[in-house]
């Protein structure tokens, strides 16, 4: 299953970002790599996640911990 997660990131990554531009140097792929890895996980919302961004998530978990911890 963890595998069938990788290829579908890489597929959404190569078809995002690397197709259809032209690098020139790896200042630049970096640059835009970055660029486009900052947008995935902060700003982009993620259906399997409920529709928060990867980001959003460990506060979920946070909240929903000292939640549980108020309730005993």
């Amino acid at each position: 299953m963890q595998n069938a997660f990788v290829e579908s990131f890489n597929g959404r990554f190569q078809d995002e970002r690397l197709n259809g531009t032209l690098l020139s140097t790896l200042a630049e792929a970096r640059s835009a790599i970055t660029s486009w890895k900052e947008d995935y996980n902060h700003h982009r919302p993620h259906s399997a996640l409920g529709n928060m961004t990867p980001a959003q998530l460990p506060n979920r978990a946070e909240k929903a911990n000292a939640n549980r911890g108020r309730r005993r």
